[in-house]
């Protein structure tokens, strides 16, 4: 079985004050994307994730088989289902890493 390859994808709010002042719709939504999240890590898709402090992007780096795998699990994020987020994603390439990060 060939090794699982890491994806990273970029999320951006499609709503710019989104960050200060949420919708409680918009609000919900998040709550069930970092629960989504938290799922994807017991499951050990997920590598990484979080937003920037600035609120200009958030990022999710995670492990699947192939593109369309990475796709999907990028598409099923409900940020993104539910429009708040918009999401690109790239094929990525740990480098490096610190030995605080090693499981």
């Amino acid at each position: 079985m060939a090794e699982p390859k890491v994806y990273i994808y970029i999320i951006r709010m499609t709503r710019p004050d989104m960050a200060n002042k949420p919708s409680a719709e918009e609000r919900r939504t998040m709550e069930t994307h970092f629960d989504h999240l938290q799922s994807k890590l017991a499951s050990g898709e997920l590598l990484l994730a979080g937003p920037a402090l600035d609120s200009a992007f958030g990022i999710v780096i995670f492990t699947a088989p192939d593109e369309a795998t990475a796709r999907a699990f990028m598409e099923s994020d409900p940020a993104v289902q539910q429009g708040i987020m918009q999401a690109e994603l790239h094929p990525f390439k740990v480098s490096l890493l610190g030995d605080q990060w090693r499981a």
